[in-house]
């Protein structure tokens, strides 16, 4: 006889045990709603930060775990700096943050609190006009899938800012963290060489 038929045995399963055994917890009345908010107290705490992206402020609640990277393209839709890597090897998410060139994608949101961050939304004074490095890169062509671009150019003008735009060794060593795969890197050098020479 299989243990799920009816019986009046006292030693048979009942439906209780049938689904002990079956691998299905019966939760008592309102275990259900402390489970869940048990796990909402796991998931990490946020960390309010301010900061200037673009030149306007911005405040944010995010988790610690967040990148900058994702802090721009997930929560503040600046989807002009791109995800290529994601562990620091191309430079496509190069950002400027104060100034400096640094990797979007090693970079936590957090590390940034208080700080200025300047994306390719931000590098051209205004709407209407080119900032000189994008002007040279379309004078010189100085790309071809232009998944790159974007993070070249950023980096390009801190280049030019560093002083390190004399010759075209020093901007192939200075411009080495940006890789481009369609080996643009000719037009590249000129499109800096040449920016450099009319912001000088």
């Amino acid at each position: 006889m299989s243990t799920l038929e009816t019986t009046d045995d006292a030693e048979a399963v009942s439906r209780r045990d049938f689904m002990k055994t079956a691998g299905v917890v019966v939760l008592p009345a309102g275990a259900a709603a402390d489970a869940a908010v048990g796990a909402a107290d796991d998931r990490p705490a946020t960390r309010a930060i301010r900061l200037t992206v673009n030149g306007q402020p911005v405040a944010y609640e995010v988790e610690p775990r967040v990148t900058l990277l994702d802090f721009l393209r997930d929560r503040l839709r600046l989807t002009g700096t791109k995800k290529g890597c994601n562990e620091g090897a191309c430079g496509t998410c190069t950002v400027l943050v104060d100034g400096k060139r640094m990797n979007a994608c090693l970079t936590l949101a957090v590390q940034c609190n208080g700080r200025e961050i300047t994306t390719i939304e931000g590098i051209a004074p205004d709407a209407q006009t080119l900032h000189p490095v994008q002007a040279a890169f379309i004078r010189h062509d100085a790309f071809q899938c232009g998944y790159c671009t974007p993070g070249q150019i950023v980096s390009a003008v801190a280049c030019i800012a560093e002083g390190h735009a004399g010759s075209e060794a020093e901007v192939q060593e200075w411009m080495s963290g940006n890789l481009c795969r369609c080996s643009a890197y000719p037009q590249i050098t000129a499109a800096v060489l040449d920016a450099a020479g009319k912001q000088a």
